[in-house]
């Protein structure tokens, strides 16, 4: 799927019962992550890590969402498996996994690979991960072959880059960033829009060879 599509509404039979997509999502940010099978050792550690994490997610007004395309009684087998490795997941399983074992969902959502998406019937998902906005668009997309597991904490960074660029729509967040550290300015943004969106000496330019000024930075956000 590409960056900015409006994620479909659809039903879904999961472990914490039937949902509809945009009911469950309301008003919240929801990271949806699907999985290429049920028991498998990678997959086992990503769910784990991503429930010991929620309220880092929840404090971000994010909700977990995971697929796998096996049964749903499998899936409760699993969770419990989950549960036992990781042992820090505080209480029940935090979120809801969803059952698609009719793979339609993971070729609605595109998360088949390219050797696979002509059979979709035995095709397994890859590790695709969509993190989709209040206004239910793909904002971004994570795709991740099945021998390697997403990483938690760039998850979350990437999440918090997106939040802040919705809040001030005229900054970007520059490589290795992490919240606190300087963002970048448009270059869209010109040096009168500058003086008025940000208090004298917030700013910085950076001389480049070029004669450029493109690189503008403040941590005044």
């Amino acid at each position: 799927m590409r960056l900015e599509a409006i994620i479909p509404d659809f039903p879904a039979n999961t472990t914490h019962g039937p949902i509809n997509f945009y009911d469950f999502a309301g008003d919240s940010w929801v990271v949806l992550f699907s999985h290429p099978a049920d028991f498998t050792p990678v997959c086992t550690t990503e769910l784990g890590r991503m429930a010991v994490h929620l309220p880092e997610f929840e404090k971000r007004n994010v909700k977990l969402l995971a697929l796998s395309c096996d049964k749903l009684e499998t899936h409760t087998d699993w969770v419990n498996d989950i549960k036992s490795y990781c042992q820090d997941i505080p209480g029940e399983f935090p979120y809801p996994i969803i059952s698609d074992e009719s793979r339609e969902l993971a070729v609605k959502l595109d998360m088949l690979n390219e050797a696979d998406r002509e059979n979709p019937d035995t095709a397994m998902t890859v590790r695709a991960l969509y993190v989709i906005s209040p206004d239910k668009r793909l904002r971004l997309s994570m795709v991740y072959p099945t021998s390697t597991g997403r990483n938690v904490d760039e998850l979350l960074r990437v999440i918090d880059s997106l939040q802040l660029h919705d809040r001030l729509k005229v900054i970007a967040t520059p490589a290795n960033w992490v919240p606190g550290d300087k963002v970048m300015i448009l270059p869209t943004v010109t040096d009168e829009q500058i003086q008025e969106l940000f208090p004298e000496g917030a700013v910085d330019s950076v001389s480049m060879p070029s004669g450029k000024c493109y690189v503008r930075t403040t941590t005044k956000y």
